[in-house]
């Protein structure tokens, strides 16, 4: 990132970090009000209406070229964001909960456009305050020249919570980690009022809670709030929880065709089908639509990648897919007509943890989506994993003698 975008974070901070966080110590969190983003000529203006000052900071990204602003923290509300956005320069705007306390807003830009200006004035009277940016259009070399995240020790954004791996581990009881997808400004599919990140999230507390209740498990969420994780995140709270198996839960939409019940997938460089590879790319670019800078990726998946371990768990990871299926055909009659299937998820690459995908249902089919609402179904659902998993568990401890040392 230039100088030049950097002084202008260090001034936004410089500006709005002591009054506004006195306000956030008092009051309720700041709450979006109205706004909008609209073209002027040569370039783009975006304003927000916000119930206080907050904290915030903004920079631009390339690869896809896009625009980034960090609060702490707004809450956005039912934000219509097809109002919002009024301009042709901005192809789609999200916004959504980043981690607790902090809330982001995603711009996907049209063309190269640089931040000519951007502050906040409070009023004075209610303390409501209107942040206003400008944008301009610039040539792409020059937009990169500007782009990447900040690293302003001042302000950088906390870790989501890891799980507390100091507990001494017991061999008998087998750690499971659980991840539901999506959460926070990725809300993932949604139809009807219900969205994927949501409804997982739901259904990953309640696996917890069987298992638990069945006993010798250990069992930790990689979220367990409304709030984005990134995808390398979820393969390291895996490994520094000390996971013995990964399960991703998630629960699509289609764009076209239909299809209905469980799928389960485990992790191939070559899809078994382009049905697999068309939803594998699309879970990959999680972390883009979130507004992540990738090129800062300390390569902590690729480096689970070398030597024997992948050769050896990916026996192991379509055996828990296999026993997980039975699991689930025996408990609520259904999977999908196609159950087990492979593709290269970046959320299953923790290759010395046996790793799957499990599709729960399909929020675009109304039968699946019926079923994905209704909790007497989903604790159904709930057992036939825990069935699965109880099943893998004492075929696999019965195989490790076999296993490579």
């Amino acid at each position: 990132m230039s100088g030049v975008l950097k002084s202008l974070i260090a001034g936004l901070l410089a500006g709005v970090l002591a009054a506004p966080l006195l306000a956030q110590d008092l009051g309720a969190l700041a709450r979006f009000e109205t706004g909008v983003i609209r073209d002027r000529w040569g370039g783009t203006e975006l304003q927000l209406d916000i119930s206080q000052g907050v904290p915030w900071r903004i920079f631009t990204m390339s690869d896809p070229n896009r625009l980034v602003m960090d609060f702490r923290e707004v809450q956005w509300g039912d934000v219509d964001l097809a109002a919002l956005d009024q301009s042709d320069r901005i192809n789609s705007v999200r916004v959504g909960t980043y981690r607790p306390g902090w809330s982001r807003l995603v711009a996907d830009l049209a063309e190269p456009m640089a931040v000519k200006s951007a502050g906040l004035v409070t009023g004075s009277s209610d303390g409501a305050a209107t942040i206003t940016v400008d944008l301009v259009s610039t040539d792409q070399a020059s937009f990169d020249s500007e782009a990447g995240s900040p690293n302003d020790p001042r302000w950088d954004l906390p870790e989501p919570a890891a799980f507390e791996a100091a507990t001494p581990r017991d061999p008998t009881r087998l750690r499971v980690v659980l991840d539901p997808g999506h959460g926070g400004i990725d809300p993932g599919a949604e139809s009807a009022g219900f969205s994927e990140a949501g409804l997982m999230l739901t259904f990953a507390r309640e696996v917890q809670d069987v298992l638990r209740r069945a006993g010798d498990f250990d069992v930790v969420l990689t979220r367990d709030g409304d709030y984005f994780v990134s995808l390398e995140a979820r393969v390291a709270m895996a490994h520094d929880a000390g996971a013995d198996i990964f399960i991703s839960l998630h629960a699509d939409a289609l764009a076209e065709g239909e299809a209905r019940g469980a799928a389960i997938y485990v992790l191939s460089d070559e899809a078994s089908d382009a049905a697999s590879a068309a939803l594998a790319e699309r879970h990959n670019r999680d972390d883009l639509l979130a507004g992540i800078d990738l090129s800062q990726s300390d390569d902590r998946i690729a480096s689970v990648l070398m030597g024997l371990a992948r050769l050896d768990n990916a026996p192991r990871s379509e055996a828990l897919a296999r026993h997980m299926l039975d699991g689930i055909r025996n408990a609520v009659g259904r999977v999908h007509k196609r159950p087990l299937r492979s593709a290269g998820f970046s959320v299953l690459k923790a290759a010395d943890i046996p790793s799957v995908l499990l599709e729960v249902g399909f929020l675009s089919t109304e039968e699946d989506l019926k079923n994905l609402s209704d909790p007497i179904w989903r604790q159904g659902m709930a057992a036939g994993l825990r069935d699965g998993i109880i099943a893998w568990r004492d075929e696999d401890r019965a195989l490790a003698p076999l296993r490579r040392n």
